[in-house]
């Protein structure tokens, strides 16, 4: 047998060599589609589910459970995948007029046709509303019909429209219609068993067949000879009607054996010389196997598939050749019909009576007038498997028919029997019972517990095989005890098992003649080798090679080596299967002991290979495996050794004769130590009770476990039941907090929104403020224009450039003024967002500090708490300071400007400029150097970062020392603050005096000042003081630089100390703070210097008038430049420095307002909001540097840890 796996192949060859049937099964080709997975090397087997030959009977197309549809050509031995439909195919026909041509059903309901050269869809039919169960096309090729379960239609295919539709009632069901063969009539089965017959061409019922009587035969196929006078008819019963539709009237009935239950297929096998009167039916039955049977005889001629691969469907050839058969695991299997029916016409040996055993009901015929006749009944048993009838006759007949002479003189001439013969040569030979009921008393016995584990200690390949020695060998360990306890039977029977696996009685009665006789005296000395049958071998070949007995006794090697191995096998292990078959045949035939002159032959056969072995190793291997040796050379040695042997030493005089099975009962073997058997017995059955007391203990483990795992899972479900309930819980706490969360939010929101009212209310306080302001403004500008009207009545001219003047005075103010109010947006909207920023960072400054340990936090709050009120109060005592400088300096601006002579205004002009230009390349170094510290502290941070893990492991060793050191800290902290505390409410007191005496004095030199003259000397010193107060200023830029630098150069020169301490930290903070105190000392004594130069400059306010203008102009644009960068640097400084922002912010909007609040003149507005904008930047840019060397000095507090060395510190 050969396979083909078209595994995603298009097309290629069925077989690589013709096939050669054997006569058995009469198998060609074994066709699966297999198909393997995308993750696995694994493969799965997709499904065949219809097969149909066309009208030549070599091609036939096949479909797979995917919609593949297949063509193979058995005469030109190819395939071709010739469709995909993408759907599976529930029927086919291959036998339309048109060759190429082929109709599939599909399981969408639809009909379609294809051609298989061009691999197109013809046709595509719709009409059925359930799935085509078959298709039955006309002889001519012109028609079909196609039937489903509630439907039958016809179609024409030669423009494939529906001819007819057979409509049914609802409560009816069709089983098939179909064409019958060589007419015009169409049969119909229906399920309640009525057959009708129908004109094809009108479609009138013809007629119907009756209603077998009896028990209803539930139909479920039919089929009808070639010429159409016989229908075939089987269902859900063993019988199988055959009616003659000529007289339609039911001819005969055929009961299948009991096995059979139901009937799923039937097909006529054709013959070439029957002329259409088919004599051979197929019968597929529910267990897979189609039984061919002749509807004359009643005889089973043979069978086709088995049980353990079952048949679903066949389909025959029209030339009755071929039969192709979908298998139950979905491959296609091809028969070949006529190797299997040739057998039937052979007869056998001449004069061979043959008794047939019939299970048909009817009453067959077996006339025996001629020989011819009787060799035709021995054709009657099938070739397939367990079911065949091989009932050859007794040998009680024997004398008579077969001549022992004339068969070993066959023997002699041609060294074996024919093989086809063999079997029954054996049987006559060996004269079997053929004791059916004996047998059947021990395989009812069951499974002997020595063989019930057979299969671990001989795994054969076959499961059949494996059952059939496991019953044979119980079988023979019931008839004697003995066969239980020996460990080689399996081997010793396995030959005989495969040969005979058809017919368990003979291999049975086979092995046991064998033991009877040539066996007899093998379990003499059990469980031992036979010492005694050895020693005849040794003896034999001592007599006839004794060179070679010295050759094995000089190495070791014993009877038990070179003799035993082969007489417990059977030569089965060194001989091939033809091989084996002609030495039986040899000793069948003759003496008993002619199987000990075989091994002695062997050996002598061998005789030189086995003088070159001296390891024993060596020995062993050529009597365990094949080897050159000839076996009709080993048996015409043999037969020498029968002559030659004296009878003194000759086995024949030890052995008894051959002695034949008794008929009925089996002979009774007891030839061995009864006492080891019976004691080997006793043993296996305690073990057996040992190991049934253990599977009942492993049962009640078993019991046990799963009683504790169904209780564990019991528990592991409570304990998931709580741990859902707490998840739940969780969830809904989580739920509260979220609500809880959200009602805090919506109370930030409403804080927020109450913030927001207020600073509404603000603006408004401020608009109304403004608004007062503007009203008396205009009310001082009503004054001025009266004092114009009556100078203008003295000097008209003077009067209109002074009234022109004013015009382009109020067009400014007005533009000023828009500016003015821009600029505020702007402030407020800046203050508002660095308002947020402010409070953002808070927020999270505090959440980080809440991390820390809490007796250093505790002290650091207390501390911080008093630094910021120290702070805050320097910060508020140094902005008010700077709000009275920027107050006495605009206006000292303010009187200065009014009386600036146009020279004087040019030369002051460039004066200005350039101490701008150099005050903003001071600021540029001083911003590129506070960038370059902080890049410089940012790289020490990570220094110290990466250093702070080199020190962890120090830190459990100062746990001690930090309390102390805490406690010192705390202690030292307390009176730093305080002094800091006395310092803060000292220089507020002094704040207080001071700035009541500056409102005074403020307000009166304003006054006074606009009401005094103008003086040429107060503008030489209006410039000097302005002078001597830049360079101070720029001294003090100086001073902060210097020390920056400073600071930065022992940052780069000095190592990462381990912990800074605490002192160092208020050193400098100490520094700082009188740094502070001496800018604010600085500026309170500059305005007190401001307000003495007031009132000499009085006199020279009312000389600047035209100068001032130019020289607004001038530095607008200048302020505006230097503004704009100063913007950006300030933007991103903010990024940086958020709380510096901050509070530039809010000091730049007092500073701004206050200027606002002091100028009185449209026109000086202009110059005391520029003037203040370039002083306050310089200002703010100082206090920005002091507070980020503060921030500086509270970071590395808060980072710090404690020094490891307190004395050094």
């Amino acid at each position: 047998m050969q396979s083909l796996d078209v595994c995603k192949r298009t097309s290629g060859k069925i077989w690589h060599r013709k096939p050669t049937p054997s006569t058995d099964n009469g198998l060609m080709v074994s066709i699966t589609n297999s198909q393997s997975g995308p993750l696995t090397h694994s493969s799965r087997n997709i499904r065949f589910l219809h097969t149909s030959f066309d009208n030549t009977g070599d091609c036939f197309i096949a479909g797979d459970h995917q919609g593949n549809i297949f063509l193979f050509d058995l005469n030109k031995n190819r395939f071709a995948l010739t469709q995909k439909c993408g759907h599976p195919c529930t029927a086919l026909a291959y036998n339309l007029r048109r060759k190429t041509e082929f109709l599939v059903g599909l399981s969408d309901y639809s009909l379609k046709c294809f051609d298989t050269d061009t691999k197109e869809m013809v046709a595509w039919m719709k009409g059925h509303e359930s799935a085509i169960g078959s298709i039955s096309v006309h002889a001519s090729g012109r028609y079909a019909l196609t039937t489903s379960f509630d439907t039958a239609q016809l179609w024409d295919l030669d423009t494939f429209q529906r001819k007819r539709k057979l409509n049914i009632k609802e409560d009816v069901g069709i089983v098939q219609v179909f064409f019958l063969p060589l007419s015009n009539t169409i049969i119909t089965g229906f399920k309640d068993d009525t057959i009708f017959a129908w004109e094809s061409d009108t479609l009138n019922c013809k007629y119907q067949l009756p209603v077998p009587p009896g028990k209803s035969p539930h139909y479920k196929a039919y089929a009808p000879t070639r010429d159409g006078r016989l229908l075939a008819a089987g269902g859900r019963s063993r019988f199988i009607h055959l009616w003659d539709l000529d007289t339609h009237r039911l001819l005969r009935i055929i009961e299948l054996p009991i096995k059979v239950t139901t009937v799923k297929q039937l097909v006529f096998l054709p013959d070439n010389f029957d002329a259409g009167a088919s004599q051979t039916l197929g019968v597929l039955s529910q267990d897979g196997i189609i039984r061919f049977i002749n509807i004359h005889t009643c005889k089973l001629l043979f069978d086709v598939g088995g049980v353990e691969n079952r048949i679903n469907n066949a389909a025959v050839s029209p030339g009755g050749r071929y039969l192709v058969a979908v298998m139950e695991d979905g491959s296609l299997h091809v028969y070949n019909l006529h190797t299997m029916s040739e057998e039937l016409s052979k007869p056998p040996a001449p004069l061979v009576k043959v008794v047939t055993n019939n299970k048909m009901s009817e009453t067959m015929s077996t006339e025996r007038s001629s020989v011819l006749k009787k060799n035709r009944s021995m054709s009657a048993p099938a070739r397939g498997k367990e079911n065949r009838l091989e009932e050859w006759e007794s040998e009680k007949d024997l004398p008579e028919t077969l001549n022992s002479d004339r068969l070993k003189a066959i023997l002699k001439g041609y060294g074996e029997y024919p093989t086809k013969y063999r079997m029954f040569i054996w049987r006559s030979i060996l004269r079997l019972p053929e004791n059916h009921t004996a047998y059947a008393a021990l395989v009812d016995k069951g499974t002997h517990p020595a063989y019930s584990k057979i299969h671990e200690d001989y795994p054969v390949k076959s499961r059949k095989l494996l059952r059939i020695l496991q019953r044979i060998l119980s079988a023979l360990a019931h008839w004697s005890p003995i066969f239980g306890e020996t460990q080689y039977l399996p081997v010793l029977a396995f030959p005989f098992v495969k040969l005979f696996q058809n017919n368990h009685l003979v291999c049975f009665e086979i092995l046991t003649t064998f033991m009877v006789n040539w066996g007899a005296h093998w379990f003499e000395y059990f469980p031992n080798p036979p010492i005694n049958i050895l020693a005849m071998i040794e003896n034999v070949l001592a007599h006839h090679d004794k060179y070679l007995l010295e050759h094995f006794v000089k190495y070791g090697v014993t009877s038990q080596i070179y003799a035993w191995p082969l007489l417990e096998t059977l030569f089965s292990e060194v001989l091939t299967r033809d091989e084996w078959l002609m030495l039986f045949d040899n000793v069948f035939t003759n003496h008993p002991s002619f199987l000990l002159m075989v091994v002695v032959a062997y050996a002598m056969s061998a005789r030189g290979p086995l003088m070159q072995c001296v390891e024993l190793d060596d020995f062993r291997y050529f009597y365990h495996h094949r080897n050159a040796v000839d076996v009709r050379r080993v048996l015409k040695e043999a037969y020498r050794l029968m002559e030659a042997t004296p009878e003194d030493i000759h086995p024949r005089g030890s052995l008894e004769d051959f002695k034949p099975l008794t008929v009925g009962q089996y002979p009774v073997f007891n030839k061995y130590p009864k006492f080891i058997v019976d004691y080997q017995v006793q043993e296996r059955e305690r073990i057996r009770q040992e190991e049934l007391d253990y599977m009942r203990q492993r049962q009640v483990s078993l019991e046990m476990q799963k009683e504790t795992a169904r209780k564990q899972q019991e528990e592991e479900a409570w304990y998931r039941q709580q741990q859902l309930l707490l998840d739940a819980e969780e969830k809904r706490r989580r739920m509260i907090q979220t609500e809880e969360q959200k009602l805090v939010d919506q109370r930030k929101r409403l804080y927020a929104m109450n913030r927001e009212v207020k600073l509404k209310e603000l603006q408004l306080l401020d608009a109304a403020r403004r608004k007062f302001l503007h009203f008396q403004k205009q009310q001082r500008e009503a004054e001025l224009r009266r004092l114009d009207d009556e100078v203008q009545r003295k000097a008209l001219m003077r009067d209109q450039e002074t009234e022109t003047a004013l015009e382009e005075a109020e067009i400014r103010n007005l533009e000023l003024e828009l500016q003015k109010k821009m600029f505020e947006q702007e402030l407020f909207r800046d203050f508002a967002t660095a308002g947020q920023q402010l409070r953002t960072e808070q927020d999270m400054h505090r959440k980080q500090a809440e991390l820390e340990e809490r007796i250093q936090q505790r002290l650091r709050d207390a501390e911080r708490e008093r630094q910021v009120e120290i702070r805050k109060q320097l910060q508020e005592n140094l902005a008010k300071a700077a709000q009275q400088n920027i107050e006495a300096w605009a206006q000292n601006e303010f009187e200065y400007r009014r009386r600036v002579e146009d020279l004087e205004r040019e030369t002051k002009g460039v004066q200005l400029a350039k101490t701008s230009s150099e005050n903003r390349q001071l600021e540029r170094e001083v911003h590129d150097l506070m960038m370059q510290c902080q890049e410089k502290r940012e790289k020490d941070v990570e220094d110290k970062q990466e250093e702070l893990g080199e020190q962890k492991h120090l830190a459990a060793q100062a746990d001690r020392n930090r309390l102390e050191f805490v406690e010192d800290e705390a202690r030292i902290a307390q009176e730093h603050g305080k002094s800091m505390t006395e310092d803060a409410l000292y220089a507020s007191r002094k704040q207080r005096l001071g700035q009541s005496y500056l409102n005074n004095t403020t307000q009166s030199s304003a006054w006074n000042t606009l009401q005094t003259s103008t003086d040429p000397e107060s503008s030489v010193s209006l410039e000097r003081s302005s002078r001597t107060f830049d360079k101070q200023e720029l001294a003090l830029l100086n001073e902060v630089r210097r020390l920056r630098q400073k600071l930065a150069i022992e940052n780069r020169n000095k190592k990462p100390p381990l912990a800074k301490t605490s002192s160092e930290n208020r050193q400098l903070e100490r520094e700082v703070h009188d740094l502070m105190m001496q800018c604010q000392e600085k500026r309170e004594k500059d305005v007190e210097d401001k307000q003495e130069e007031l009132g000499e400059q009085k006199h020279l306010a009312a000389q600047a008038d035209r100068n001032r203008l130019e020289f607004v102009e001038d530095e607008a644009r200048i302020a505006q430049e230097h503004g704009k960068s100063m913007t950006e640097d300030a933007l991103y400084a903010s990024r940086k420095q958020r709380l510096g922002q901050s509070y530039l912010n809010n000091t730049t909007q007092s500073s701004a307002w206050n200027t606002l609040q002091t100028s009185t003149d449209p026109e000086s507005s202009v110059s005391l909001e520029r003037s203040s904008r370039t002083f306050d930047k310089q200002e703010l840019a100082l206090l920005n540097e002091v507070r980020r060397l503060r921030q500086k000095l509270a970071i590395e507090n808060r980072n710090k840890k404690p020094p490891v060395n307190y004395d050094s510190t």
